[in-house]
């Protein structure tokens, strides 16, 4: 977390959330809290974990990051059980109250349910509504929580029907894991959106938001959790289903610019892979005359090495990262806080002083942090600065769960490439095209009639209705239980 006066999320587009799960390894908790820890990128507000031991729940959750929590072993100790399920948050919908921190859990005429949720419904206010007026009370203002009161007034009998049930009336993108007494189930949005996957370690089963979750506890990475998809661990093993309407698959393209982790796999790529080529796409479509190429750490830096190698440039650290940026008792001025980036970002004057510079960064949300990183980098004796962006534009906000200002905060929903370059104070500016991006993934360019991810943060073409806006809500079949495999 950064100080009071300047924050990281005054200027990037914020992660949503992360999810784990593990069912039938004695240190569930445990492995849940490392899975947790390597997930800390896409939530740093809160973390929970709630497990399952001999007819009881044990829950532990609290504000802040995943080693600030989960630090000793009276805590891991206290969460009993071979099954277990955790959450890391980033608040896309409510306040941060620890009253919102995931994993919810209820008491049920079945028993208890735990459940973490990554994504966000897009109906959430009409739901919210519904449900007051039929008598449930909120206790919570996260749309998470909805799913609780969708279960628990379903009129079907067992615990995956209620899901599903619940799941039929909700719209938006979500990816989801439930802890009961006697099962974990996981289940993806029919476009599948956000990210989930499965592993094993041993006979265990593990779910991750993403694999890097599951190779700091060694497990093996089996497949993606497929879009539309519940699945279904018990003592009788592995059970799979698809009870909704088939949807074309709308994977968000922005796990691979900016929100997964470098090292993770994601619908079969390597994140790192991606980024490395959306930099020579970058190279191919926009290159000039330079003397280096430099990144703005820490996203930056994999597009910035693929833009190098293309271009046949020096790549350097020219600007340092500071890891270890915390709160500051400082007052803050207006001449302090000016001196805000600095905290997180210093120029390395011996790489930028008489130099042509390529600055390459994973995206351009307000614009403010990125006229503060160009102005240090001049301060430091750079001549020129031409800045490449490894997405295209960011237009319009997300409603899928990711945290992104309303447009009229995107710089690039108000202002041309041109006039964003002398806003943020650059020789030149350019941002890989939408094609560019999509051949990055492996794609030979967007199919504008069918697109193959979710984009609507570029395109405004939204794959899912909100219907908070207006949207209508897509009725969608109920749990059907024919193909339960084992």
């Amino acid at each position: 977390m950064l100080d009071d006066f300047y924050t990281e999320s005054d200027d990037v587009l914020n992660d949503e959330c992360g999810v784990f799960a593990v069912y039938g390894n004695d240190d569930a908790a445990a492995h849940t809290a490392l899975g947790l820890h390597a997930l800390q990128h896409r939530g740093q507000e809160s973390a929970g974990i709630v497990s399952f031991s001999n007819n009881q729940f044990f829950s532990h959750k609290a504000l802040g990051h995943v080693g600030d929590n989960f630090n000793s072993k009276d805590v891991i100790e206290s969460l009993e059980g071979n099954v277990a399920i955790g959450h890391v948050r980033y608040s896309t919908s409510g306040d941060k109250h620890t009253r919102n921190i995931q994993p919810v859990f209820a008491e049920f005429t079945f028993g208890g349910l735990a459940i973490a949720h990554n994504g966000n419904l897009t109906n959430a206010g009409v739901l919210r509504k519904d449900l007051i007026k039929e008598g449930s009370i909120f206790q919570s203002d996260m749309d998470t929580e909805i799913f609780i009161h969708l279960i628990a007034t379903s009129k079907y009998l067992r615990v995956a029907d209620r899901i599903v049930d619940a799941l039929k009336k909700a719209e938006g993108a979500y990816s989801l894991v439930a802890l009961s007494q006697k099962k974990i189930i996981a289940a993806r949005d029919p476009h599948g959106v956000r990210p989930l996957v499965m592993g094993m370690l041993g006979s265990a089963y593990v779910f991750s938001s993403e694999t890097c979750g599951l190779d700091i506890i060694g497990a093996e990475y089996v497949r993606d959790v497929e879009p539309g998809e519940l699945i279904i661990i018990d003592k009788d093993g592995f059970h799979s289903s698809k009870p909704f309407a088939q949807k074309n698959q709308r994977f968000c393209v922005f796990e691979y610019v900016y929100f997964s982790r470098p090292d993770s796999f994601v619908e079969g790529k390597q994140v790192y892979d991606v980024r490395n080529k959306i930099g020579a796409e970058l190279a191919k479509e926009s290159h000039v005359k330079a003397d280096v190429v430099v990144p703005v750490p820490d996203s930056g830096v994999p597009a910035a090495l693929g833009y190098a190698k293309e271009a046949g440039l020096p790549f350097e650290l020219g600007i340092i990262r500071n890891h270890y940026v915390g709160r500051t008792f400082i007052e803050p001025t207006d001449h302090v806080r000016n001196l805000g980036v600095k905290l997180k970002h210093n120029a390395n004057k011996s790489v930028l002083e008489g130099k042509d510079v390529i600055l390459v960064d994973d995206s351009i949300v307000r614009g403010t942090t990125s006229k503060k990183i160009v102005n240090m980098v001049r301060e430091a004796g750079a001549k020129k600065i031409h800045m490449r962006i490894a997405s295209p534009p960011t237009t319009d906000p997300c409603f899928y769960g990711v945290d992104t200002p309303d447009k009229d905060k995107l710089i690039a929903a108000n202002h041309d490439v041109s006039e964003i370059a002398k806003i943020i104070g650059v020789d030149s500016l350019e941002f890989v095209t939408i094609d560019g991006l999509y051949r990055a993934t492996g794609e030979k360019s967007r199919k504008n009639d069918s697109p193959q991810y979710c984009d609507a943060c570029f395109t405004a073409e939204y794959p899912i209705e909100v219907a908070d806006r207006g949207g209508a809500a897509v009725p969608l079949p109920l749990f059907n239980d024919t193909k339960r495999n084992k």
